[in-house]
């Protein structure tokens, strides 16, 4: 049986009495029903786009992303394009509406917040996880009173008919999804009509083949991590909800001070290499809001939950450590994307000596979704460094403020 609380903690982040206990008893059930060894790694990750944007964001990740187009799954009313790297990592499913008058639940989370309510449709839904008995994992989240779309909505929603789809939680606004799979099985989503779409498939070969002429392809490895925003109140609880329906553990919690927030990592029980099941990060304030005025405190990341909503904010790709034509891979990878016209916010932070460098992409118009790069150095044994997530905070937090300002405009 795997031992859930064996893993070393890390970080300075002062967690609540609350947190301690439930993290103890949570992680020793989960373990002792047996759903721990049930639940694996990350399969898919699903992001929803805009209305007519999806062949623009297939061209955008196949450029900055090792991702490959796949195949395209056509329902009556979403076309779901299928991006993969091999079977090994993670798949993207990104989704879009054929009638931008389509309605429902993942639109209805955006359309209350005033930035997110100008892209409707952009959003990071959630993720599909592979697990050996779904039946017996579903009875048994059902009977810890999660909570789970039925078939009917799961039609009605088109999501593939194989997935047992959880309800939007409450904190991240995010769902999981549970796929039953063995492990040298193929990746099958029962959805609609497969084929290749002529329009995913240029603009993809096209956006490749930039790759390969700047010489990025071969530095460019898996995702990372993926980094939630919650408000500073959901912290602890999005925590212990995501490692109540996954098999990942907490790894900790740092405090960054400078922007008035904590960086919070957890991590798959099953596998060391992130590659295989990303890192699911959870950023916070640390104080409300509304006491800002009376602190003067910096708010980058409760801003951006209050104008967005709790969501995913980046996806984090990993750069092969060394260096090209003079420079670290990171810088090579940066500067050569950035003169195809991709805006970034800041410059490349950290240093060899730290161990790491990263750095945050403009937001996607099409997803409003950030990708990270970093790259590690040598034997760095670390997840972050302080001084990178505070500068990477503060920067996305400048460009949030812009996109606040720029919404009130137009309202």
């Amino acid at each position: 049986m795997t031992v859930s609380l064996d893993f070393a903690r890390h970080g300075d982040k002062r967690n609540s009495d609350f947190f301690e206990t439930y993290l103890t008893r949570l992680l020793e059930e989960r373990d002792r029903v047996g759903l721990t060894d049930m639940i694996h790694e990350i399969d898919a990750m699903m992001i929803t786009v805009e209305p007519g944007h999806s062949i623009a964001y297939i061209a955008e990740l196949a450029l900055m992303t090792p991702y490959h187009y796949l195949v395209t799954l056509e329902s009556e009313q979403h076309l779901t394009h299928i991006l993969r790297i091999d079977l090994d990592s993670p798949d993207l499913l990104i989704r879009e509406v054929k009638d931008a008058g389509t309605r429902g639940i993942f639109r209805s989370l955006n359309e209350v917040y005033p930035v997110g309510a100008h892209k409707p449709y952009s959003r990071y839904i959630g993720e599909i996880i592979r697990v050996s008995n779904l039946h017996e994992v579903v009875s048994l989240q059902r009977e810890r009173e999660f909570r789970f779309f039925g078939a009917d909505d799961v039609r009605k929603l088109e999501f593939p008919g194989n997935l047992a789809v959880s309800k939007p939680s409450p904190y991240t606004h995010n769902i999981v999804a549970y796929l039953e799979r063995e492990p040298n099985d193929p990746r099958v989503y029962a959805l609609g009509v497969s084929r290749i779409d002529s329009r995913a498939q240029e603009a993809y070969e096209a956006a490749k083949e930039l790759q390969y002429k700047l010489g990025v392809h071969t530095l460019l490895l898996p995702i990372d991590h993926l980094a939630t925003r919650v408000y500073s109140q959901n912290r602890e609880v999005a925590i212990l909800e995501y490692l109540s329906s996954s098999s990942y553990y907490y790894w900790g919690s740092y405090d960054i001070k400078d922007q008035n927030s904590s960086t919070n990592v957890t991590k798959s029980v099953h596998h060391s290499s992130e590659f295989r099941s990303p890192a699911k990060v959870f950023t916070a304030n640390n104080t409300p809001y509304f006491v800002n005025h009376l602190e003067k405190l910096p708010s980058p990341t409760e801003t951006f939950v209050r104008n967005y909503g709790p969501r995913l904010h980046h996806i984090a790709v990993a750069v092969r450590d060394g260096e090209t034509d003079g420079l670290e891979n990171i810088e090579y990878v940066v500067r050569s994307i950035a003169e195809q016209g991709k805006d970034f916010l800041l410059d490349v932070i950290g240093s060899k000596e730290e161990g790491l460098k990263q750095i945050f992409s403009s937001a996607s118009e099409h997803s409003s979704l950030i990708v990270e790069y970093v790259q590690r150095f040598g034997d760095f044994d670390g997840f972050f460094a302080k001084h990178n997530v505070a500068e990477l905070t503060r920067a996305a937090g400048v460009d949030e403020s812009l996109k606040e300002l720029e919404a009130t405009a137009r309202s």
